[in-house]
């Protein structure tokens, strides 16, 4: 009797020991697809991009794989008696890196704990060589060219 139940149990454990290295497998598989799926800026977007009129705001993004760097538009920029509300990235932190990826035109872009939707379109010229993104803030339109 007792051997009979050793190997009774010893067929539940294997089949349970089935089920778990398959649960594992899943999960493993699973976890690296997610990894695969990591969030990033679109490829064309990465790069390091600068104002291409500079006669009102000047400033430029540091794009990279899944970080986004917002260099000057500061507040000093906005012309006396300007409208505040057209300066680009005026509530983005400035000079640090920030978490973000690209969606559909739209940048998704982390900053103090919150997720901000910037909404772009990118645009080639001269066959390739020129290449554009441009932002409307508050009815203006900012063109930032890549630098080669």
């Amino acid at each position: 009797m007792k051997n009979f139940c050793v190997k009774r149990l010893k067929k539940h454990f294997s089949s349970i020991s089935s089920v778990f290295a398959l649960l594992s497998v899943f999960f493993v598989f699973s976890c690296s697809s997610e990894q695969s799926d990591i969030q990033r800026f679109d490829r064309n977007l990465q790069g390091v991009w600068y104002s291409n009129d500079e006669s009102v705001y000047y400033g430029g993004l540091i794009i990279d794989y899944n970080r986004i760097t917002i260099l000057d538009y500061a507040e000093i920029q906005t012309p006396p008696l300007g409208d505040d509300t057209r300066r680009p990235f005026r509530d983005f932190t400035k000079g640090t890196p920030l978490t973000g990826y690209t969606e559909d035109d739209i940048m998704f872009i982390r900053d103090a704990g919150e997720w901000h939707e910037v909404k772009y379109v990118y645009y080639v010229e001269n066959s390739g060589r020129d290449r554009f993104l441009r932002f409307t803030f508050g009815g203006r339109i900012e063109t930032l060219r890549l630098e080669h």
